[in-house]
């Protein structure tokens, strides 16, 4: 299943209206599915009002037809819809946001940006990006290749961490050349489920869409599929049933920690969207149960905090690095694990 999503004004449509374009070729195992049902497990942050407009106005084609909410997809269909989408200017609108500025000078900017703050505008998440409040801050920020004032690289909303921002033309192309060739440096902690056995590794597989949950990534052995991936990890701490790990990465895929710690066994702590908000290692007594919801509680997201940005300055050429204190919710939570992991080991 194939999902190619472009923004973009129609010339037959009034000029004011911006589209978001999907299309998906429904894999040969799908089983029946209201065309509306299907679309709503598919597109992130979309609402079933929002696919019903789609369709009462005609902006949803099954191999190239037009279609009402209730047909049922079927093997091999071609699914496109088009998803009115808030005028572009909208998206990147200032808004006074507080930043946390770690580092600026006239070439870039470096933000410690908080968990639950997504990184730039798009479909479901019109306003209080990090865009709109560098937009608000910053005047005449470079656009990259997306489009996107200032932004050299992306972190997941409920990641919380370092990113770096370009000021000017130059920096953007110098620190982006650095991401695309491998010279930065970007060290996450992270904990995950279970004792991972080495010390340290290494993670190679190339990261691609899930081929049936279209919000997920996966790992694929085929090389011709998806983009590789390298992520370094090593063991920090032994906590029983989760191990706090350093990730480092050699590239940057969209959920590229998340998506290769899972594939090697040990997903991310509370990552909802990959599984690990469930009890994945331990114990089926009711009082761990308890422990574990009460972690989940403290750390209301996946744990995974990118501390440490390392770079060439666009114009010094001094190598730069910059690290951020580890958030409190992932301290407390790793504390938690600390006490239930000592008193297991006391009474054994």
């Amino acid at each position: 299943m194939q999902n190619n999503i472009d923004l973009e004004q129609d010339d037959f449509d009034d000029d004011d209206v911006l589209y978001e374009h999907h299309r998906f070729e429904v894999s040969k195992g799908q089983q029946a599915l209201r065309i509306d049902k299907f679309l709503m497990n598919l597109i992130e942050n979309t609402t079933r009002n929002k696919i019903q407009k789609a369709a009462d106005s005609g902006n949803i084609f099954v191999n190239e037809i037009p279609v009402k909410s209730n047909y049922k997809v079927r093997p091999h269909d071609v699914v496109a819809v088009r998803l009115e989408h808030p005028p572009y200017e909208h998206l990147l609108k200032g808004e006074n946001i507080p930043l946390d500025i770690v580092y600026e000078d006239d070439q870039l900017i470096v933000v410690n940006k908080p968990a639950g703050m997504v990184v730039h505008p798009g479909h479901g998440n019109y306003s209080g990006t990090l865009v709109n409040a560098l937009a608000y801050h910053f005047e005449n920020l470079p656009m990259n290749s997306s489009n996107r004032p200032g932004l050299v690289h992306r972190i997941d909303k409920d990641t919380s961490g370092l990113l770096v921002v370009a000021k000017t033309e130059h920096a953007m192309d110098y620190l982006s050349k650095q991401f695309a060739e491998k010279t930065s440096e970007r060290e996450y902690i992270a904990i995950v489920w279970g004792n991972i056995e080495a010390e340290e590794g290494t993670i190679e597989g190339n990261i691609d869409r899930h081929p049936t949950n279209r919000m997920q990534m996966s790992v694929y052995a085929d090389e011709d599929k998806g983009k590789p991936a390298i992520t370094h990890f090593k063991v920090l701490e032994r906590l029983g049933y989760v191990t706090v790990v350093t990730c480092n990465l050699e590239t940057g895929r969209t959920h590229q920690i998340r998506v290769h710690m899972k594939y090697i066994g040990h997903t991310l702590f509370n990552d909802e969207r990959y599984g690990g908000d469930a009890i994945l290692k331990g114990t089926t007594f009711t009082k761990y149960k308890q422990f574990v919801d009460n972690c989940f509680k403290v750390l209301p997201r996946q744990a995974l905090h990118a501390k440490t940005l390392g770079f060439e300055h666009p114009i010094t050429k001094e190598f730069m690095r910059f690290n951020s204190e580890i958030p409190s919710d992932i301290t407390e939570c790793i504390e938690k694990w600390r006490t239930y992991s000592k008193s297991n080991a006391a009474e054994e």
